[in-house]
């Protein structure tokens, strides 16, 4: 087996990233215009912020654990509440486009548009300058990676091509963010996330629960990152939470585990990794 081990601070053996991307009505609102006059639809991003948010929050407060939440700008102008709440409580807000928008490669100005608009709206809202992105379902380009460059990003969270971080590499040769990559595996959308034009099975807790703890067992065992990606408007629902309580549990059965915000692991891993 390739050696992953990665020098996790305190000795640890595993990273533990619990990051939500708080999309709120964007992820319909960016796939088909028409759906701003069709309520019931953008109920279910509506959700997230009603609901998933402030109970997401209280899950991490009562095990003493800080997310990583990936705001899109137009999510923090239209919940600008729920984000502040986010930010009180100690959590970190990274960028996740401005609405959201499959950006094609194509259109580097359309691309240049959601990062700088995302950024404006976080800074102007709740006073915001990210240190992280993830871009909307892992979509990007390199026009988007330099931009990251161009932007000062510390780290990245778009990719799915390791399970430990890596410093990325642009076109020119130059270096790019720190990437912090996830998978579909480890992500709640697949498993609970339905919609009329894309129906599909929505999978009991004990399905999900299977999925996320198998993977988790063998990333222990390789002493990589375990990039938990969830959803406020899926992982929000009450069955979700109780999974979510369910899995932070079970983790933390297992020793020398590090909770961290994705922040906390890119600074560790460049500390430990390029500047021994």
């Amino acid at each position: 087996m390739i050696d992953k081990k990665v020098k996790w601070p305190g000795g640890a053996q595993i990273a533990v990233m619990l990051t939500f991307d708080f999309d709120a009505e964007t992820l319909w609102l960016s796939r088909d215009p028409e759906n701003a006059r069709r309520p019931g639809t953008l109920s279910q991003g509506l959700y997230g912020a009603k609901v998933g948010v402030p109970k997401i929050l209280e899950v991490l407060d009562e095990y003493g654990l800080k997310g990583t939440f990936f705001v899109p700008g137009w999510t923090a102008e239209n919940h600008t509440g729920r984000t502040e709440m986010i930010v009180r409580a100690g959590h970190e807000v990274a960028h996740h486009s401005y609405s959201h928008k499959w950006v094609h490669p194509d259109h580097p100005d359309q691309e240049v548009e959601e990062m700088e608009r995302g950024l404006e709206a976080l800074k102007r809202t709740v006073g915001v300058v990210p240190r992280g992105y993830r871009s909307p379902a892992g979509e990007t380009s390199d026009n988007l990676i330099r931009l990251l460059q161009k932007h000062d990003f510390l780290y990245d969270s778009s990719l799915l091509d390791d399970i430990v971080p890596y410093r990325m590499q642009l076109p020119d040769g130059s270096r790019g963010p720190i990437e912090l990559p996830w998978h579909w595996s480890t992500d709640d959308a697949p498993h609970a996330l339905f919609a009329i034009k894309s129906p599909r099975p929505i999978f009991p807790n004990s399905h999900i629960l299977q999925v996320f703890q198998d993977e988790f067992r063998e990333l222990y065992r390789w002493g990589g990152l375990y990039n938990l990606v969830m959803h406020p408007q899926v992982t929000g629902r009450p069955s979700r939470i109780a999974l979510l309580r369910e899995m932070i549990a079970w983790i933390q059965r297992f020793p020398n585990v590090w909770f961290a915000t994705g922040t906390e692991v890119a600074e560790a891993w460049a500390a430990n990794h390029e500047n021994a």
